[in-house]
């Protein structure tokens, strides 16, 4: 029989995939959108930085905080992931006709810009030193079982966000294409 453990991606892949689907996200939101188009960005960006950071502290985060050698690194991770979330609950509050808005979303792409940086020259590279093959696989396997828990009563919202955010975007259709097939790489395993 088949693991569905040996076909999933690692778990470092997956982790690389969201940061690469927050970023490009990031650069299509500027000062001169449309306020509904600014919004449905920023809601797009929030969503995928919530379920991001709940997947690496349930699964990814617990897995190698033994194994981690940078224990600075770790140790600062939650605690920037609950200033992403303080910056997300103002962010939802402010109207996208607001130059405040602007200003959350720009604080937000720094904060995660940096996170991103410490994890994909830090953690990333010593989990998969520390963790072999087969253990990356089995938490990317897991990972997706739980961002289908996260994603499943938000994907309206995320699907109509998407749409309206990206409209006439050719990285529209790039990150829906990957998406998709994400998805369904995930349903088919998950099947098996």
């Amino acid at each position: 029989m088949f693991s569905l453990k040996k076909l999933s991606p690692s778990i470092t892949d997956m982790i690389r995939f969201d940061h690469s689907h927050v970023m490009v996200t990031f650069h299509q939101y500027t000062r001169d959108k449309r306020p509904s188009v600014k919004k449905a960005l920023a809601e797009t960006i929030c969503d995928a930085l919530e379920i991001h950071a709940t997947l690496e502290e349930e699964i990814f985060y617990p897995a190698i905080r033994p194994r981690v050698h940078d224990q600075k690194v770790m140790d600062k991770s939650v605690p920037e992931h609950d200033e992403m979330r303080a910056v997300i609950a103002e962010l939802r509050r402010t109207e996208p006709t607001s130059p405040r808005h602007d200003d959350l979303v720009f604080e937000l792409m720094r904060d995660v810009q940096h996170h991103v940086a410490d994890e994909e020259t830090v953690l990333l590279p010593e989990a998969e030193q520390a963790l072999d093959k087969d253990r990356l696989s089995e938490l990317g396997a897991q990972m997706t079982k739980r961002r289908l828990e996260l994603v499943t009563p938000k994907a309206g919202k995320i699907a109509a966000n998407t749409a309206v955010g990206f409209s006439g975007s050719t990285a529209a259709i790039v990150v829906g294409v990957a998406s998709a097939l994400f998805a369904a790489r995930a349903f088919t395993r998950k099947s098996v």
